[in-house]
């Protein structure tokens, strides 16, 4: 029988997606947050969320609603499964974590219990990979005993105006009537509303086109950007001329990493390889956006010397955002760090132990009183404005070369820019 009692809610990851539901579900619902993370769990109990998606106030009010231990899983019966989805070096699927999660909800699933997955996927994978695993583990029969529902995370990290509750929820479920129930709980939490869609594949592929869709924008911005420096133009300025049309679409250039927009496509195009489809503009664009880091560090290295002093400033995957997962300032960095050179990392966001344990560098969390001949502006920080570039000018005294890849500065403020 379908889910009759009364909801409680557990939420299997507490990262960037699964703890702001956390945060707002724990107002309508019993809730609880559960992640295999002890650091995690311990950092939450004592208010600290190094994602900086929630408020202190919140902060306080779920320190006790936040277990390592799955018993704490026991009482609930609408999981919601927000754990992340990489790929691995070969841009193919993990789903380690996935999986992982499914069989922790496994052991602790009930008749008549529903799990929503928001971990993106291909389309196909909830019903594909997830459910077999509830169901070989529990030795429960699913869309009998249990049902499974799809509704796809929308988190933009850093941006404080597009929170949660203001971001429309696309809708799914096994069932009908499962998906109505699904529709109902996050309708107490959503002011903007959720979408329903006829099935969990339509969910799926819908939220992973969304990235897909940006990442060929600015794999077309970055390729105009390479040829409109051939043609000595402005991308800037051609793209602020462009957007005076109602119908352009304004994307800037740049490095393209994150969990996200780098990672989606390739499980569309990994599941379309499955069926026999060969994605040529997809992957063209991956291609592309993955060439960058590249394209930049052979820009500047004309003009470095052997033993040049670099800084790069910026680290994160996006702007304001202290997330550093799949950030391709990585591979810039590892591209400038030869021959003699020293190549500092200066980011005022980042966190300096997630980065040391992630790619084994120091950065600089304040501004080094340094000379460098050449400085990157990789990320645009807000910190990294007008009085940021008043700084590099007081230290190092007009003679640095300033690359701005993301038209941080105005276009006589640096010496390129994307």
């Amino acid at each position: 029988m379908i889910l009759k009692k009364k909801i409680k809610i557990g939420i299997i990851g507490l990262g960037y997606v699964g703890l702001p539901l956390l945060c707002e579900f724990y107002k309508k619902f019993f809730t609880v947050g559960f992640d295999i993370s002890n650091t995690r769990i311990k950092e939450l109990k004592v208010g600290i969320d190094k994602t900086k998606e929630t408020n202190i106030n919140d902060l306080i009010n779920i320190k006790d609603k936040v277990f390592g231990d799955i018993n704490y899983l026991k009482k609930v019966n609408f999981f919601i499964v927000t754990v992340p989805t990489p790929v691995n070096k070969k841009n193919i699927p993990d789903l380690s974590l996935l999986k992982n999660a499914c069989s922790i909800v496994a052991s602790v699933l009930k008749k008549g219990d529903i799990v929503v997955f928001e971990s993106t996927g291909y389309p196909g994978l909830t019903e594909e990979i997830c459910a077999p695993i509830l169901e070989n583990k529990s030795l429960l029969s699913f869309n009998k005993d249990f049902y499974v529902g799809y509704s796809p995370e929308r988190v933009n990290p850093g941006d404080k105006s597009k929170k949660l509750k203001n971001i429309k929820k696309i809708i799914s479920g096994s069932k009908k009537s499962v998906t109505t129930i699904i529709k109902n709980v996050y309708k107490k939490i959503i002011k903007a509303g959720v979408h329903e869609v006829s099935s969990i594949k339509v969910a799926e592929a819908a939220k992973v086109i969304e990235n897909t869709q940006r990442d060929l924008n600015i794999a077309l911005v970055n390729e105009l950007s390479i040829i409109f420096k051939k043609l000595k133009i402005d991308t800037q300025e051609v793209l602020n001329a462009a957007s005076t049309k109602w119908n352009f679409h304004y994307y800037k250039p740049g490095l393209v990493g994150g969990h996200c927009i780098g990672v989606d496509p390739y499980y569309l195009t990994y599941k379309a390889r499955k069926v026999g489809i060969n994605p040529k503009i997809i992957l063209a664009g991956r291609k592309l956006n993955d060439s960058m880091a590249r394209y930049v560090a052979n820009v500047i290295e004309k003009k470095l010397s052997n033993k040049s002093r670099i800084l790069i400033a910026g680290c994160t995957f996006k702007e304001d955002c202290p997330d550093i997962r799949n950030s391709k300032i990585f591979d810039l960095y590892k591209f400038l760090s030869k021959k003699q050179r020293v190549v500092d990392i200066f980011d005022p966001i980042a966190n300096k132990i997630d980065v040391k344990k992630e790619y084994g560098l120091k950065i600089f969390n304040k501004l080094p009183k340094l000379n460098y001949e050449v400085i990157v502006i990789a990320v645009s920080h807000k910190i990294f404005g007008k009085n940021f570039f008043l700084k590099i000018k007081k230290i190092n005294k007009d003679k640095t070369l300033i690359f701005d890849l993301k038209s941080t500065l105005k276009i006589n403020e640096s010496f390129f820019r994307l």
